[in-house]
């Protein structure tokens, strides 16, 4: 490798002063190689890194390579990231059906399907994951070097090692920012079973799905889809861990506040089953708090499995028999209401809305020998 200056530029090629005895010649075909914006810029009196490929030729002539000399520029960059656990920024120009491919300066780069970020490389090889990775053409990812091996021309990167990292900047950057208490957009990136991960910028934090709603829910896509921007609670920041804690419900307001007034204890009340767990059933209120039938209030003799009695989207009517606001419970029996008051309070209910009960004929049950009659439907008028 030598440095040296541009003589002259012709249709021929080059003519370089790389220091030596002889001036060094660089090939039309060679500089053509350098791309045609490299070639445009190229200029009398530049300096240049240079290559010599042959002491002389047939002519005698000193043989340099220009673009070899860039090559060998861009493997020695690779390496230094590799080794400095940088992070570089590329342009997509292609893609296989094994992932992308890059321009490194020269050199050609390769980011196999299995180390984009948002990619399931599995499926890469069916049409719709051909279409996937067609569609990064044209951006710019952020990439690691994870492998440079110069004699085989082989240069390997990494999108997901890149996110990663970034990612962990980024999380350090929002700790040291936030505040809890404070209220900030984000947009949801994931749903999963516990809860719905919210992109508050490079980082994201995690909304439990107990902080989802002030309601039971089932899973967090009953409140939440993927790509929604919504405001967030900074529920809790925990630097050790690196954690954000979020809140959804935390900026509506709590049904609970006013549980208080709206019931009253040996109160009627109609509620839809929401979960039924060995220990008894949950209800859904019309206030949109929840209460819990334990299984000991839902039949005489109380049943074996509280399946055998009540199930997940039943509608009850059932008496209120204890209130405490301040922990969010209410305790309801089943049990405890009679026949008598049962159709009273269905009697009682406004016009236009319908109601079934088993005895009407409602097709919805598996086995009516097992179900019990105080089960029934709301067809309209319910929240």
């Amino acid at each position: 490798m030598r440095k040296g200056l541009i003589l002259k530029l012709g249709e021929r090629g080059a003519i370089v002063d790389v220091g030596l005895k002889r001036d060094g010649f660089v090939p039309q075909r060679d500089v053509e190689r350098l791309g045609e914006k490299t070639v445009e810029e190229l200029k009398v009196g530049q300096e240049v890194a240079t290559r010599i490929v042959r002491p002389w030729d047939r002519d005698g002539n000193l043989v340099l390579s220009l673009y070899q000399a860039r090559l060998e520029k861009d493997w020695v960059r690779a390496k230094e990231l590799l080794n400095s656990d940088g992070i570089w920024r590329g342009e997509v120009n292609g893609y296989n059906r094994g992932g992308l491919l890059v321009k490194f300066g020269g050199i050609r780069g390769f980011v196999p399907a299995s180390h984009l970020w948002k990619l399931n490389s599995r499926r890469t090889s069916t049409d719709e994951g051909r279409a996937k990775l067609k569609a990064y053409v044209g951006q710019e990812l952020p990439l690691k070097v994870i492998e440079v091996k110069r004699a085989r021309n082989r240069l390997i990167l990494s999108e997901r090692l890149a996110q990663r990292q970034l990612r962990k900047q980024n999380m350090e950057r929002l700790l040291d920012e936030l505040l809890e208490g404070q209220v900030v957009q984000g947009t949801v990136t994931n749903l999963v079973n516990f809860g719905a991960f919210v992109d508050l910028g490079g980082a994201d934090g995690l909304i439990h799905i107990s902080e989802l709603a002030w309601r039971r829910i089932e899973h967090p896509s009953d409140v939440l889809q993927v790509g929604d921007e919504i405001e967030v609670y900074v529920l809790r920041l925990d630097r050790e861990r690196k954690r954000i804690g979020l809140s959804l419900k935390r900026l509506q307001p709590s049904p609970w506040g006013l549980v208080d007034e709206i019931y009253t204890v040996g109160q009627l009340v109609s509620g839809t089953v929401t979960n039924v767990v060995n220990f008894g059933a949950f209800v859904l209120l019309d206030s949109g708090v929840d209460g819990l039938i334990r299984v000991s209030e839902i039949a005489d003799p109380p049943p074996s499995d509280p399946r055998e009695m009540v199930q997940r989207g039943d509608v009850l009517v059932v008496r209120i028999l204890h209130i405490d606001s301040l922990r969010h419970r209410i305790a309801l029996s089943l049990k405890r209401v009679s026949d008598r008051e049962r159709g009273e309070w269905l009697a009682q209910q406004p016009r236009g809305q319908s109601v079934e009960t088993e005895e009407s004929g409602d097709s919805s049950f598996e086995s009516k020998e097992k179900r019990p009659m105080f089960v029934y439907t709301a067809a309209a008028g319910r929240g």
